[in-house]
């Protein structure tokens, strides 16, 4: 068997691959990834909200059925607790500069009425520089108020 011309052609490399179209996972991943990350930021106000309330509302009982508090330490207390609380559940720079008539207009935003900024809630914007001989006020209304106030946070956010 001589030496006999065959008919080959040479080599043909494939094309390159193009990036585009991406593959079917790319696109899910640009769906998914935006979607999860919205998803776990949701679940966690939403964990953090439910905890914050959950909280304060414990924290108002104690406070509410603590025998060693005098009307005037619940009242400051009070106070404390409720800016916690409106700190944690809204936007932290629009409420925690929030003073006096402004906090109370706040409060009474979030509720029905105006039980803050014309009823008995309004002892809670000034207490702590008042001298209580002069003030007249219900602790329980005080604290009734509060408590209708930390139960409408759940509906408002």
């Amino acid at each position: 068997m001589g030496p006999q011309a065959l008919d080959l052609r040479d080599i043909h490399l494939p094309e390159a691959i193009n990036w585009w179209p991406p593959a079917i996972g790319w696109w899910l991943l640009v769906v998914l990834i935006p979607l999860c990350c919205w998803f776990f930021i949701w679940l966690y106000k939403r964990i953090t909200r439910k905890t914050a309330i959950k909280t304060a509302k414990k924290l108002l009982k104690d406070i509410k059925q603590d025998a060693a508090l005098d009307d005037e330490q619940k009242l400051i207390a009070l106070s404390a607790l409720l800016r916690r609380v409106a700190i944690s559940i809204s936007p932290r720079n629009e409420i925690a500069s929030l003073t006096g008539h402004a906090w109370l207009s706040f409060l009474d935003s979030t509720i029905k009425g105006s039980p803050f900024t014309s009823g008995a809630g309004k002892v809670l914007a000034d207490m702590h520089y008042r001298n209580t001989n002069d003030t007249e006020y219900d602790i329980s209304q005080v604290i009734t108020i509060c408590e209708n106030w930390l139960n409408s946070q759940k509906v408002n956010k």
